[in-house]
């Protein structure tokens, strides 16, 4: 059984003034969301997820990828990427984790980009409405802090108490005027081992 879902959502942002200058390019950030029947609802504790895992993430990363790759042109375009998901407040967290913390929903993106980095993440419970954040980074470089970006959106009607509402971010482009550097200078300036940064 496939993820039971009852709505689909594509959220597109374009900033064209950062700070008072003109962003050149424009930054643009995309989240794919998909509000699903939360498929632990009314089991109690349940011990194993792992059956319900593999009968939802699936199909759940292979839609929502797809939906990122229509609104941004391709996998080429995106270069900051991350995931989210919100359980309804008569769900765990952990059921909200199960979907997006497992390589059967996150390879499909991944590999749709050709990315190397892991995919950053936020997992919340609550009501619908409630704010849905999705952290982004660099693909491919995880020290890069231009693709340091969060996309903040909702949804009016979702999740339900006994929904999931799961989603993946996308941005083209980095932070207009961003100017803080990149994690390296300062490993750098610590005199920390780029390749073995928490020295372990």
């Amino acid at each position: 059984m496939s993820a039971e879902i009852r709505k689909t959502l594509v959220h597109v942002e374009t900033t064209l003034i950062e700070g008072g200058k003109a962003a050149n390019p424009p930054l643009k950030l995309i989240a794919a969301m998909a509000v699903i029947r939360n498929p632990w609802a009314g089991l109690g504790f349940v011990e194993d997820l792992t059956p319900a895992i593999k009968d939802c993430a699936p199909s759940l990363g292979a839609l929502l990828t797809e939906m990122i790759l229509d609104a941004s042109g391709g996998g080429d375009f995106v270069e900051g990427y991350g995931k989210s998901a919100i359980v309804g407040m008569n769900g765990e967290v952990e059921h909200a984790s199960a979907l997006i913390h497992t390589l059967h929903f996150g390879n499909h993106y991944r590999n749709a980009v050709g990315a190397k980095s892991y995919l950053s993440f936020c997992n919340t419970r609550g009501p619908a409405n409630a704010p849905l954040m999705i952290p982004l980074m660099d693909k491919n470089d995880g020290g890069r802090r231009s693709h340091y970006l969060t996309i903040q959106t909702s949804m009016a009607d979702a999740p339900a108490a006994d929904e999931i509402l799961v989603a993946l971010g996308a941005s083209i482009g980095g932070r207009p005027h961003h100017r803080i550097g990149d994690r390296y200078q300062d490993l750098r300036e610590l005199g920390h081992d780029i390749d073995n940064p928490a020295a372990v």
